[in-house]
């Protein structure tokens, strides 16, 4: 075993969690965009109908121009965010610049939004570090379209999308059937189902947490259901908006929006509702957990007590006896006696066990 593992707990910082507090309290937005540029950017086209299917890798903003206007659905995908490109292809696709704006800002808030034409999405992936045992995210924005749709990501190494990429790539999948609305829909779709994945996991965790709390509770159990709490404000942080996001996508009454692509979007509504229940019962349940610890350790105390108390009820006699004897008097009973030492010593034997006896009688211990 690593010696690092247990010197780390002696840092109060590492083991109460304040670094993970400072980073989740300043995730606050901000009107100034302090995104630096990606030093990569991975640009990808997926354009398709219910016969073909063209998958292209751009070099630059400028190749997907073409894609806006034509009969085929259109799916370009950017990974690692740049200013310059992000404005280059919003102006040509005609998204407006406050939309540009949340697309480029940090720790927004998920929403959804329809300006001039486009409907406009921001949520965050949620991924589970299993490391660090750590919820984190990562800010994904969706511009619906007329044929086309348009995510920004920040990270190019990882998002859920890959099940979209395999049905795209079978003619008689669904989505290939359907116009970039269905699409829209599938990418939320599975954002919210990858909650669940991360939900699963930090489940474990909790149900590791209350088996401790349950056998030994000390000053690490309280500290990982400390950690355990911060990460559950993570999830509902981003799990609660999201249901106004989806809601919002079913009331609307955008032109962009297909009537039969309505009730896949209400099964998504669905499951966030379902999410965030799930989330509530985790924090019910940390709740409880707390309430558990601080009972433990008070159950504790009041053992401690009992046999301290028991203990001393047990000595009084003897300190009763020998402080009678000690006394500095000429005439003391038994003083002189060959059989007095003997006596008080059996005294104060014979005393705390018939007050032994007594207590168990009584129930006491």
């Amino acid at each position: 075993m690593s010696p690092e593992k247990y010197l780390r707990y002696l840092v109060p910082s590492v083991l109460f969690g304040t670094q993970r507090t400072k980073q989740i309290l300043q995730a606050t937005p901000s009107d100034d965009i302090t995104r630096t540029d990606a030093e990569r950017t991975q640009i990808t086209v997926y354009n398709y109908d219910a016969a073909n299917l063209h998958q292209t890798e751009l070099k630059a903003v400028h190749e997907s121009f073409d894609f806006r206007d034509n009969d085929q659905v259109s799916w370009i995908n950017i990974d690692g965010l740049r200013k310059s490109d992000v404005e280059t292809i919003g102006l040509h696709f005609g998204i407006h610049h406050l939309i540009i704006e949340d697309i480029l800002s940090l720790h927004q808030r998920p929403k959804m939004d329809e300006v001039e034409g486009t409907l406009y999405c921001l949520l965050n992936m949620l991924y589970y570090n299993d490391k660090q045992h750590a919820v984190e995210q990562e800010q994904v924005s969706i511009v619906l379209g007329k044929n086309f749709v348009l995510t920004f990501q920040e990270d190019p190494s990882r998002d859920v999308f890959d099940p979209i990429r395999d049905k795209l790539r079978l003619a008689t999948s669904k989505l290939r059937q359907r116009g970039a609305d269905y699409l829209c829909y599938t990418m939320l779709d599975l954002i919210v189902d990858n909650y669940f994945i991360v939900m699963e996991k930090l489940g474990d965790r909790i149900e590791h947490a209350e088996e401790e709390v349950i056998r030994n509770s000390n000053t690490r159990s309280l500290a990982r259901i400390n950690y355990l709490r911060k990460e559950l404000i993570v999830l509902k942080r981003n799990i609660a908006p999201v249901r106004d996001l989806i809601g919002g996508i079913i009331r609307s009454e955008s032109e962009l929006l297909d009537d039969r692509t309505t009730k896949y979007f209400k099964d998504v509504y669905d499951h966030i509702i379902q999410a965030y229940d799930l989330s509530e019962n985790y924090r019910d349940i940390m709740i409880s957990m707390q309430d558990l610890y601080v009972n433990n350790v008070n159950l504790k105390m009041n053992e401690v007590m009992k046999v301290m108390a028991i203990v001393t009820c047990l000595m009084a006699p003897a300190t009763v006896i020998g402080g009678v004897f000690g006394m500095n008097f000429d005439v003391i009973p038994t003083a002189h006696n060959q059989w007095g030492f003997y006596t008080a010593v059996g005294a104060m034997l014979l005393i705390p066990v018939a007050m032994l006896v007594m207590f168990k009688r009584r129930g006491w211990f």
